[in-house]
């Protein structure tokens, strides 16, 4: 059974975990949880009422966060020609085409966090996605990694763009901010992925769709949040 510091027994106590907590005092709470000495992330795990093994039931994209993620993205954009010094001007921290994919191949290089990649050089980067894929870093269409617009989407992934993604359970987890953002900063966000992912509903999808929402900081304990206190 997994031992938990005394700092995290202090701040658990603060936590009725027979309780759902709305919005505005969750934001309050999670902030009074952090249990690290450096600035923790705030995280949102979302348990959706679906069929996880339907393809047509599982949700995956991407949405930029209305005060960003507190967390500066390092971006490698597979690129060619014009589109490639697109993305240099824009700020991508690495720009390249099968000499990046080579590098990553041979020499283990994963100094980034995300790829972006034009449609045109998805045959090479799928070469690797048996290298990339297990990481979470194979760029999709879906998430708007695979694109034409680099510029814009390196902007938004600058400027707190994250990826989503339901889990074999059903789940979605995503950061929406540090410790340190003000309560209505990290309320604002936390709405913002709430509404978006209820928009994303399936049609096959019946009833109950958000099931449960928690939020927690970096090692902390979980806050159940009322779903009801969500304009959805």
């Amino acid at each position: 059974m997994r031992k938990h510091s005394k700092k995290y027994l202090e701040v658990a106590a603060l936590i009725d975990k027979t309780k759902v907590y709305s919005k505005e005092e969750a934001v309050k709470l999670v902030k009074q949880t952090s249990v690290t000495k450096f600035d923790s992330t705030v995280e949102v795990a979302i348990k959706l009422n679906i069929d996880a093994k339907k393809t047509d039931q599982q949700l995956r994209g991407s949405l930029v966060m209305p005060n960003g993620t507190g967390k500066s993205k390092t971006v490698l954009v597979i690129a060619k020609g014009a589109l490639a010094e697109e993305a240099k001007k824009a700020g991508a921290d690495y720009v390249g085409d099968k000499d990046m994919l080579d590098k990553i191949k041979n020499e283990n290089w994963f100094q980034f966090d995300v790829v972006v990649a034009t449609p045109d050089m998805m045959p090479e980067v799928g070469k690797i996605g048996n290298i990339l894929g297990p990481k979470g870093l194979m760029p999709n269409p879906k998430t708007g990694t695979v694109t034409m617009k680099v510029a814009e989407v390196i902007k938004d992934l600058k400027s707190g763009m994250v990826t989503y993604k339901t889990d074999s359970f059903g789940n979605i987890h995503t950061i929406i901010g540090k410790v340190s953002f003000k309560e209505d900063k990290l309320l604002e966000n936390l709405d913002y992925v709430i509404k978006t992912i209820n928009r994303a509903k399936p049609q096959t999808v019946k009833g109950i769709f958000i099931d449960k929402i928690t939020i927690a900081t970096t090692m902390g304990p979980g806050i159940n949040v009322d779903k009801n206190s969500f304009d959805i």
